[in-house]
């Protein structure tokens, strides 16, 4: 019984699941290429061969950059990216086995069609804006890309980076602020997650005058506004006490939509723009944030809560970076909407009655991410010309 017990203890051998016996795969036949937007999609009929386990690609997408894609037996098709430009390129197929035994490649050229980094190029445009530049930009592909920033603010010809924005939203607008009115050279290019670039657009540009708005405001309560917070500690003036992530505002649940508050600037201003602040942590970009809002100025607000008195400085809608549906956020996203704050410019060209100075506004909701009559608010600053 012991000489039984101590073989049944003995230590067993490795166990080896690959048969380093069995045959290399077969090849893959009948390859197929449809060229993409910075790549291709290859199809091939699959052989018949029981110790074949996958299919890949194994491609060069820069000098010295080899990229490798997989694909299971259960699918005859390869998708390979990455491509930088419309050159011609050749990618290897191998068929593997279940032993890791590789079959001798078939090579395949594709001719990859204009990459998203170099279309996209094509739709951006570049302007000076208050305090800084503006950048808009037409993704239509929905690609990842990187918009990167430069100014020679040295004047010696040596550009250095101000900021890199990332989204893959299909419409991009942002901007770069905090600069004084002083001519200098701009750049932008784009680049993408495989390291690709595109050429720059450079010009001369000016950035707009503007100034702070000092605070605090003083809250007005005319008929028809919804200021009373949903609880004590949510009240309006949180929004100009400067704290982006201590204070907010929330109206109750039992609001209307949409819904506007009214506030004294203190002083005649001509706007050039605005932050919002969302509501931080998990609120960012969903529930009761502002989605999408009215601003209205008045120098004689009307004493019953009218409108008439009233003109129509700006209609905005929030932009979310990522274009991820709602209850999905990225960094970039957190960044853009809560730590940093918004930017909304007020544009005078579509709303020439914001080239007059006002000194009363109204903040006017439209739309909350998360569908409600809720509304929060984290902070609200603005800029502008002061008329003193």
């Amino acid at each position: 019984m012991l000489v039984t017990f101590l073989q049944c203890c003995k230590e067993e051998g490795r166990l080896d699941y690959l048969d380093s016996s069995s045959t290399i795969p077969k090849q893959v036949s009948e390859v197929k290429v449809k060229n993409t937007p910075g790549g291709a999609i290859i199809t091939y009929k699959i052989p018949t061969d029981e110790s074949l386990s996958y299919v890949k690609a194994v491609y060069e997408i820069q000098t010295g950059t080899v990229s490798e894609t997989k694909s299971s037996i259960y699918s005859d098709t390869l998708v390979v990216n990455g491509f930088g430009d419309t050159n011609k390129y050749t990618v290897k197929l191998y068929s593997v086995g279940k032993n890791e035994k590789v079959s001798e490649p078939i090579s395949v050229d594709i001719n990859p069609l204009t990459p998203p980094v170099i279309s996209a190029l094509k739709k951006l445009t570049m302007r000076a804006s208050f305090g800084g530049v503006k950048i808009n930009l037409e993704n239509e592909l929905k690609a990842d890309l990187a918009i990167v920033l430069m100014a020679d603010t040295t004047g010696k010809g040596y550009f250095s980076e101000l900021q890199t924005f990332y989204s893959k939203a299909p419409s991009v607008s942002f901007s770069y602020r905090g600069m004084v009115p002083v001519q200098r050279k701009f750049k932008v290019y784009l680049r993408d997650r495989w390291n690709n670039k595109s050429d720059a657009i450079i010009a001369d540009l000016t950035p707009l005058f503007e100034e702070l708005v000092p605070k605090p405001f003083v809250l007005l309560t005319l008929p028809g506004d919804t200021n009373t917070p949903v609880t004590t500690g949510y009240s309006v003036p949180n929004i100009w006490d400067g704290l982006v992530n201590v204070n907010i505002f929330a109206s109750p649940w039992t609001s209307k939509m949409p819904q506007w508050f009214t506030f004294d600037l203190k002083t005649s201003v001509v706007l050039s723009r605005l932050k919002e602040h969302q509501r931080g942590s998990s609120f960012t970009y969903t529930g009761s944030n502002v989605k999408a809002f009215e601003l209205w100025g008045s120098n004689n607000p009307d004493s019953d809560g009218g409108w008439k008195n009233w003109v129509l400085l700006g209609k905005f809608n929030s932009f979310k970076p990522s274009g991820l549906p709602l209850g999905q956020m990225t960094a970039d996203d957190y960044a853009y909407g809560f730590t940093n704050g918004e930017d909304f410019e007020i544009d005078s060209d579509t709303y020439p009655a914001a080239k007059n100075p006002v000194r009363y506004l109204r903040f006017k909701t439209t739309e909350t991410y998360g569908g409600g009559v809720q509304v929060t608010i984290g902070e609200v600053t603005f800029w502008g010309q002061i008329i003193k």
